[in-house]
């Protein structure tokens, strides 16, 4: 944006003269590592009311005050997609996180599975690394970040859950090996959906039977290459995207 080149995600009320409170954490980024100032711009969004151009009031060591000028960009909103994954390695799943936000998703849910690559992951800390991401990429929303879930407890639900029925697009490597329709055209623009990538060393066999079962799930291919965690989370978030989201 014009005028700043430093974007701040806020958990507080925005709007034409709202004075905006920071406290030690994002002061010290402002006006230690950033060097702003008294005059200073900067843009603030909160994921409700837009994002406003604020400017430098009071600048400390561990506080600060910032004043709303202007609205910059109207609240928007991602695509009614998810993304289901199976956590890997931390640094892997870090970026998982920060792309999903990147590319545009609504919600993020991480799954537990049979052969799952990763023991644990902290919800708090991924919601750290969605708010970094959406304040690079420009987005006035940050998606959610569910806590870790068994797979099978997931289903349950969605298998009762009342309302429109979310389709889960499952990027299924049998589905690439087996060549032609790759399944994506079962999708329609507007529809409330999900992508659901497994963990490294695949779906077990239960599992596997478990979506094929479910009339709501659509095995999808990604391609002829066999795809790592990250890369699939990609390609897929990239293919759904460029068919039903906002890319069109």
């Amino acid at each position: 944006m014009a005028g700043t080149k430093v974007r701040l995600h806020v958990d507080q009320p925005l709007g034409a003269g709202q004075a905006v409170a920071v406290a030690e954490g994002q002061a010290n980024y402002l006006f230690q590592v950033m060097r702003l100032g008294p005059g200073d711009r900067v843009a603030l969004f909160n994921g409700r009311d837009g994002e406003w151009l604020a400017e430098v009031a009071e600048a400390g060591k561990r506080r600060g005050i910032l004043v709303c000028q202007a609205l910059s960009r109207p609240q928007g909103a991602p695509p009614d997609l998810w993304l289901l994954f199976a956590p890997v390695k931390k640094e892997r799943t870090n970026f998982i996180v920060e792309k999903a936000v990147e590319l545009g998703v609504a919600r993020i849910l991480p799954v537990s599975t049979r052969r799952m690559n990763a023991e644990r992951i902290r919800a708090d800390k991924q919601v750290l690394h969605a708010v970094e991401a959406a304040e690079q990429c420009g987005a006035t929303w940050v998606p959610g970040v569910e806590e870790l879930q068994p797979l099978d407890r997931l289903l349950d639900g969605w298998a009762t859950a009342g309302g429109p029925v979310r389709r889960i697009f499952w990027a299924d490597e049998a589905r690439a090996e087996a060549g032609g329709d790759t399944g994506w055209a079962a999708g329609r623009a507007g529809e409330p959906a999900a992508i659901l990538i497994g963990p490294e060393g695949g779906f077990a066999p239960e599992e596997r039977a478990r979506l094929q079962a479910l009339p709501a799930v659509t095995p999808v291919s990604l391609g002829p290459r066999i795809l790592r965690a990250e890369t699939a989370v990609l390609a897929a978030l990239v293919l759904w995207q460029s068919r039903f989201g906002d890319w069109r």
